[in-house]
């Protein structure tokens, strides 16, 4: 059955900016973690999906089709409007190396995680950790143990 412009202009509707399911597993698991954020940095480049101010850290979370990873998924061309498609998702790579770079003269430290990514939870969550550090980097003294040492 082929697609008309109308359903077309319906379905591209519902596609989300925000509150993602790949965003939301993230989320969730930097909370489990106990890392805290901001969500949609507005007066950043590019608005990271997730901003650790006091860090001065930023993440991004990709859709693989979106902005044209090298996995199988990203790696996949419509069959049709390639040459649409094609435009768009190296205009999404060119956009999203503009705003890494901004990011990083200003300052900032970036880590992108792509949708492909997000299977792996146990590999997920060491990258993170590695990315965001743990309280030390943070600025704050290191735990205090209670009770007797050996």
């Amino acid at each position: 059955m082929p697609e008309t412009a109308q359903h077309r202009s319906w379905t591209m509707s519902q596609v989300k900016s925000k509150d993602t399911s790949p965003e939301m597993t993230v989320r969730r698991l930097l909370h489990s973690m106990g890392y805290r954020y901001r969500l949609h940095g507005k007066n950043l480049p590019g608005k990271p999906d997730l901003v650790f101010a006091g860090r001065k850290k930023v993440i991004f979370i990709h859709g693989c089709f979106w902005h044209g990873h090298d996995c199988k998924r990203g790696a996949r061309i419509p069959s049709t409007r390639q040459d649409y498609w094609l435009a768009k998702v190296g205009r999404n790579k060119e956009r999203d190396a503009r705003n890494v770079s901004s990011l990083e003269q200003a300052g900032w430290s970036v880590l992108t995680v792509w949708e492909c990514e997000l299977k792996d939870r146990v590999a997920l969550a060491a990258c993170l950790t590695q990315f965001l550090g743990g309280p030390q980097s943070f600025g704050l003294p290191p735990p205090v143990s209670f009770g007797r040492s050996s």
